[in-house]
């Protein structure tokens, strides 16, 4: 016996480094070079030029990794202070920490039960009573009652040979992997939240000013046709016109605000706060499209390198190492399970010889072979081989769709700078209209009317303006989140 416990030792220990299964290999990276059709290279050379506010060229230079702390690319104190507010205090972050300690936690309990040997102490007290009549003994007379006392220590361990336990452990790894790249990918989220919501807050704003402005123009125009009304100069057809005109302008006027409002909710969600808040007023007031800067150069890295930086890749990789570590558990569970267990310890009839020495030990040996189990253990295998080849199909949809996200954001900033050109276009030559005619007016040329219709018309193309403005801003941080530009060090979850 003690030799064949001494040769199964030694066969655990020559198969301990052989554990069956896949070995994971993270798959290869896209092998393009460029994000869209349009152009053979990875970076496009620029945009067009729109001039004006927020109308420069923008650049795109190839860069070997997506910027960090992308959002300060937007020269913005108010909005910088934003973001880090937003990620010091955001319960979505919270609990991705959380989640991720979690994780960590679950991995040290396995390794802790799977790599080491299981050691534990017991100690108890029994009252008997023996009945020597049902041994055949019957002129002894029986003993009085007694209470035996037991101390022992035993060790149990189970080797593993076919690499089960190393697998899940491995499986296990591999959620704190995923755990570390959610989290990474939920601050990611947070940011590019926080600045989207920024821009449009500044952009409503400045439509809601200069919607009011238009609002006061053509109120102006309603009460000098009104006049002329009177007067008989105009019809009554045009005044009912000019009162339509006003009222659509007015009914568009509540839609904006309650735009505004709501962003200015989801934005104190995100920073942590209650909607009624009023902590980060002064950060909020200072937000305006004239003190968020567009970046004229913006890091473009090459599709390989996004796969390897997106923390949405990187989950999706952990969750394929994952299943992989899994397919090697369920192979394993086909093959032998040894263990070895012992103690030693002492039982005595009183506590205070308990110490005496010791008087009972055991030592086992125990092999177990799966041989008819309804192919449940095989069953358990092909289906994890399925879930091993649906996560790499996971992956390679998340690979896509980060391709496309970048692509989308590319094509975008493209054609919004060809319309913020036109949008351009339009409000200079509304405003040189405007401008003449307030010259005319002067000289007596036109009417007060005909220079409040021309004023009008540069406010609506102020407007258009600035809703192309924005959509700007927001694409540039669009495609900054794209690329997985990291957060600075998250130091609350090391």
């Amino acid at each position: 016996m003690k030799r064949f416990a001494l040769s199964t030792a030694t066969l655990a220990l020559m198969l301990a480094g052989c554990a069956v299964g896949p070995d994971f290999h993270a798959p290869a990276p896209p092998a393009t070079a460029s994000f869209t059709r349009d152009t053979t290279t990875a970076t496009p050379a620029a945009t067009a030029a729109p001039g004006g506010a927020g109308g420069g060229a923008q650049h795109f230079v190839a860069a070997s990794t997506a910027p960090r702390a992308w959002w300060t690319q937007f020269g913005s104190p108010a909005l910088d202070q934003l973001v880090d507010a937003a990620l010091a205090a955001s319960p979505t972050l919270d609990s991705a920490r959380a989640k991720l300690v979690q994780a960590r936690e679950n991995y040290n309990a396995q390794a802790g039960a799977t790599q080491f040997p299981s050691i534990d102490a017991r100690l108890s007290g029994t009252r008997q009573k023996v009945d020597l009549a049902s041994f055949g003994i019957n002129s002894v007379p029986n003993p009085q009652p007694f209470t035996l006392y037991d101390a022992s220590v035993s060790v149990s361990y189970v080797f593993d040979i076919f690499g089960a336990n190393r697998r899940a452990l491995e499986a296990t790894l591999a959620q704190v992997d995923y755990a570390a790249y959610e989290l990474e990918a939920a601050r990611l989220s947070v940011a590019g939240n926080v600045v989207s919501a920024a821009v449009r807050r500044a952009s409503l704003r400045r439509q809601i000013e200069l919607t009011q402005q238009l609002i006061d123009a053509q109120s102006h125009q309603l009460s000098i046709m009104e006049k002329r009304l009177a007067a008989g100069g105009i019809a009554d057809i045009d005044v009912r016109s000019q009162r339509t005109l006003l009222a659509q302008t007015r009914a568009s006027l509540p839609p904006l605000a309650t735009q505004l409002a709501q962003t200015d909710h989801q934005l104190a969600i995100l920073l942590g706060v209650e909607p009624s808040s009023m902590q980060y007023a002064a950060q909020l007031d200072a937000l305006s499209l004239d003190t968020l800067k567009l970046p004229d150069t913006v890091a473009l890295t090459l599709p390989s390198t996004l796969a390897r930086e997106r923390p949405d890749i990187r989950a999706a990789e952990a969750l394929l190492h994952q299943a992989s570590a899994n397919v090697g558990v369920a192979t394993a569970n086909l093959y032998p399970q040894i263990s070895l267990s012992a103690g030693a310890g002492t039982e005595r009839t009183r506590v205070a010889d308990l110490l005496d020495g010791l008087n009972v030990w055991n030592i086992g040996l125990g092999i177990t072979q799966p041989l008819f189990r309804g192919g449940e253990l095989h069953a358990k295998k092909r289906g994890s081989e399925a879930a091993l080849n649906a996560a790499l199909a996971d992956y390679r949809q998340t690979v896509l769709q980060a391709l496309q996200q970048v692509a989308d954001s590319l094509r975008a900033l493209q054609d919004d700078a060809l319309e913020l050109q036109s949008r351009n276009d339009a409000a200079r030559e509304a405003q040189a209209n405007a401008t003449t005619a307030y010259a005319r007016y002067s000289a007596g040329g036109v009417s007060e009317f005909n220079l409040i219709d021309a004023q009008r018309a540069a406010l609506q193309t102020s407007l258009d303006r600035t809703r192309a403005q924005a959509d700007r801003l927001a694409d540039t941080a669009a495609l900054y989140q794209a690329l997985g530009g990291a957060a600075l060090p998250d130091k609350t979850a090391q």
